[in-house]
């Protein structure tokens, strides 16, 4: 996956990317998981109005998605 930190996105943008990224998890059930996961934090975060708090939101949600998707789906 490309590394995206540092990169300046909205909110939207990074919503519509982690929910890409589900697709590369191994299992529907997993996939299901992380989906809501990413809408409540998407909610829990809708009324935040700093932009730099809104960035390191967007930083670290992509940072704990590289980290998913390296954890499953690696070979092993």
């Amino acid at each position: 996956m490309l590394s995206l930190v540092g990169a300046e996105m909205t909110p939207v943008q990074l919503y519509r990317h982690l929910l890409r990224c589900c697709r590369q998890l191994p299992s529907p059930a997993m996939q299901q998981h992380y989906r809501h996961a990413i809408r409540q934090g998407y909610n829990s975060h809708s009324d935040e109005d700093d932009q730099e708090r809104i960035q390191m939101i967007i930083q670290r949600a992509i940072i704990d998605a590289e980290w998913i998707l390296d954890k499953y789906t690696k070979k092993k």
